[in-house]
């Protein structure tokens, strides 16, 4: 499945920089000025996993297919961006349509890169963000809750379960915090929630965007940025995107030792993306045979059925049983023949919950 990340952040902290990076493309245009980026920029990146090219050397595959995931470089938003500033109504549009935010934070000093404030304070440009994305879930939901209040006292039970969750979401919001703090009481009301789609209750994933002497620890503002993710139950990255952006013009067998030449162990791509599942709740199991090894995601919890269905819809539809061998076991035994001969193939069937790493081979009838 992946999942579609969609990069936000004020004009000029690094957002179409650091997306040219991960998707190693041109196709955001990096300058520095305001509204460089006027459609949002799509790139499909691969996940990398040093298991599946393991599990690919085990099974012989001619092919390697990693599971992929999007990005989105969406134009940088301005204060009054909820009253339709700037490129406001567009933003917030764009932002609707991602599974999660990647909010990218300036936090490095460069006299020779202006900032739209004309100050670096990452708390206080996170704050002019969240501060808009608030006020259109706000203007959002009034009339909804009002609705769906005078709907719950005429005996509606959906508006009286609709009225409790957004009622709780928008106190939430006029408190200042994020709709995504609400506490649905059942699965009605998560449900109602879900299809609510507010802006500030997807995901946030902070990226702080750091200088190439800050790549390996980070600074003062980087820590601030932490501080306030974990307050949040959010998640946070440092990265430099002046290195991405360097990798990206070198061969990839010279990266792992410009890497570590700067006391890094992998690229920011990689923090983001492991961020980024741990955030979303995603796991990786693996297919594998002659032909191709491939990696597919699927989210933390998933039964069998569904894991089945994130390769066809036929297979959760006419799913049997999942063969299926734990990815330590794989490499121990060296590959299905020893697992199967070691009694380590095992045969699951429709409870099965799928853990991250196996690598499994679908029965299915339609």
């Amino acid at each position: 499945m992946g999942f579609r990340c969609g990069i936000v952040g004020l004009p000029n902290v690094g957002k179409s920089t650091l997306f040219n990076a991960l998707t190693e493309t041109q196709k955001a245009e990096a300058a520095n000025y305001p509204f460089c980026t006027i459609e949002p920029n799509v790139g499909q990146v691969a996940v990398p996993d040093e298991r599946l090219d393991t599990i690919a050397a085990i099974a012989g595959s001619a092919k390697i297919i990693p599971t992929q995931l999007a990005f989105v470089d969406i134009a940088g938003l301005v204060k009054g961006a909820s009253k339709g500033e700037g490129l406001g109504n567009q933003f917030l549009g764009n932002i609707r349509e991602v599974d999660a935010i990647v909010h990218v934070l300036r936090c490095f000093e460069d006299d020779d890169i202006q900032h739209v404030n004309n100050v670096v304070d990452p708390l206080a440009d996170a704050e002019v963000v969240e501060t808009e994305l608030m006020l259109s879930d706000i203007e959002s939901l009034e009339k909804r809750v009002e609705n769906a209040k005078r709907r719950a006292t005429a005996g509606d039970k959906e508006a009286k379960a609709l009225a409790s969750v957004l009622g709780q979401a928008l106190d939430l919001l006029k408190e200042g915090k994020p709709a995504r703090l609400t506490e649905p009481k059942d699965d009605v009301e998560a449900k109602l929630f879900e299809q609510a789609q507010l802006l500030t209750a997807k995901p946030v994933l902070y990226v702080c965007n750091v200088s190439e002497a800050d790549a390996a620890e980070g600074n003062a503002m980087s820590e601030q940025v932490f501080a306030k993710a974990k307050a949040e139950g959010a998640q946070a990255v440092v990265v430099s995107a002046a290195i991405e952006a360097d990798l990206i013009t070198m061969p990839v067998d010279d990266r792992a030792e410009f890497l570590a030449d700067l006391g890094l162990s992998e690229s920011g791509l990689a923090r983001v993306i492991r961020a980024g599942y741990a955030l979303l709740g995603l796991k990786t199991f693996f297919t594998a045979g002659p032909k191709e090894a491939r990696a597919w995601t699927f989210p933390d919890g998933a039964k069998a059925p569904q894991a089945a269905g994130e390769i066809h819809t036929d297979f959760e539809r006419g799913f049997i049983r999942a063969e299926t061998i734990a990815y330590d076991d794989y490499v121990a035994l060296g590959g299905e023949s020893g697992a199967r001969d070691a009694g380590k193939l095992r045969q699951e069937g429709k409870e099965y919950l799928v853990q991250d790493g196996d690598v499994l081979l679908f029965k299915f009838n339609v």
